[in-house]
């Protein structure tokens, strides 16, 4: 991941509510949710919801999707994958301890979710 892209990425993310609805997406799986069950579920007004996952998509974290009537919209867990990779690339500095809870605990969570296969 090249520098720019992280820092879109991070920008994406530094805000409660844009943070907030990519959790949430994260935690839905690769169904991913409708807008308005996204809105309902953070209890955030559908403009200002729709904001939030214009500046995530456009940083590349989310993917929207047309099913009939609806846009659903779910977590792109390889761009995840990728600003995870790009944060910790330089962690170890040759102390592998550094860095071994924060791989645990992902490898954990990719296990429990089964999404970061």
């Amino acid at each position: 991941m090249e520098t720019k892209s992280a820092v879109a990425s991070l920008g994406a993310l530094a805000h409660e509510g844009r943070l907030s609805t990519f959790r949430l997406l994260v935690q839905a799986g690769p169904q991913g949710l409708a807008a308005g069950e996204i809105a309902r579920r953070l209890g955030v007004l559908p403009n200002t919801l729709s904001a939030s996952l214009n500046v995530l998509s456009h940083a590349g974290l989310i993917e929207p999707r047309r099913q009939g009537r609806s846009i659903i919209y779910t977590a792109r867990y390889d761009a995840m994958r990728e600003l995870l990779a790009f944060l910790m690339e330089d962690c170890c500095s040759g102390s592998p301890e550094i860095c071994a809870p924060l791989a645990a605990i992902a490898s954990q969570a990719c296990s429990a979710e089964g999404a970061c296969a």
